[in-house]
């Protein structure tokens, strides 16, 4: 078995070839080695890459902790390893499924504070890059569904989806990535409607050194729920290190 790893920041990712090679593979000859491995972690933007054929590819934050305050309501919500899991199906596409086993909600209201445990919602991905490895501008498409696996406080309890669409392009010797985003979002006081939600995202990846990049980014979303809508923005950035192809 053929093993891959590479951390970055507080997210990691590991690639495994699915099957050992076979004896007709192996009179044919040593086979190429992959390109470095390509994630989508830590920042929150889509590569155009995808995971190589045959190949699976895990992604996974150590610990994701946001909170928010609204109405003197706080709400704490943290995420215990949160894996993605991907299979390259070809050369040009793979299917993701993300699920965080452990969930954390603490929500403080009053001076009191109540504390819920258990599993994520599932969300599973198809991601298929549009464009020859050797074109200037890469496209891809990630059309995505959430499955409701978590218990309502944890998950709103329905069924949602959406597509994501990744455009990278080299700008000198930063490369540019743009990620629109559409998704059909459950309505927070009638949960069998459904409004839009749009997120929208530039990344600026700049290499430091061969092996080490860091990327700012700039991120929004603009959730039009019919109760009221909730508009997000943040700045990011990360370094991420490749102390090998594997590593």
């Amino acid at each position: 078995m053929r093993f891959r790893f590479s951390p970055a920041a507080a997210a990691c990712a590991v690639m495994f070839a699915a099957a050992p090679l076979s004896a007709q593979d192996a009179l044919a000859g040593p086979i190429a080695e992959p390109a470095p491995i390509c994630t989508d972690r830590p920042t929150k933007g889509t590569a155009t890459c995808t995971v190589p054929k045959g190949m699976i590819q895990v992604e996974s934050d150590a610990i994701f902790w946001t909170r928010s305050e609204t109405g003197g309501q706080r709400s704490d919500v943290l995420l215990y390893t949160n894996p993605t899991v991907k299979f390259g199906l070809t050369d040009s596409s793979d299917i993701q499924f993300n699920l965080a086993p452990q969930v954390e909600v603490r929500s403080r209201v009053a001076g009191q504070t109540v504390t819920q445990r258990g599993v994520g919602d599932l969300t599973v991905r198809f991601k298929q890059r549009l464009t020859d490895p050797s074109d200037r501008v890469q496209i891809a498409v990630v059309p995505f569904v959430k499955v409701p696996t978590a218990e309502r406080g944890i998950g709103n309890g329905e069924w949602e989806g959406g597509l994501v669409t990744s455009f990278q392009v080299p700008v000198g010797a930063a490369t540019l990535t743009l990620v629109p985003q559409f998704a059909l979002l459950a309505d927070s006081l009638e949960p069998d409607n459904r409004h839009i939600e749009f997120q929208g995202l530039v990344n600026l990846a700049y290499p430091l050194a061969p092996r080490t990049t860091m990327a700012l980014e700039l991120w929004t979303a603009q959730n039009w729920d019919p109760s009221g809508t909730v508009r997000q923005y943040s700045a990011d950035a990360a370094i991420s290190h490749l102390l090998n192809n594997n590593l």
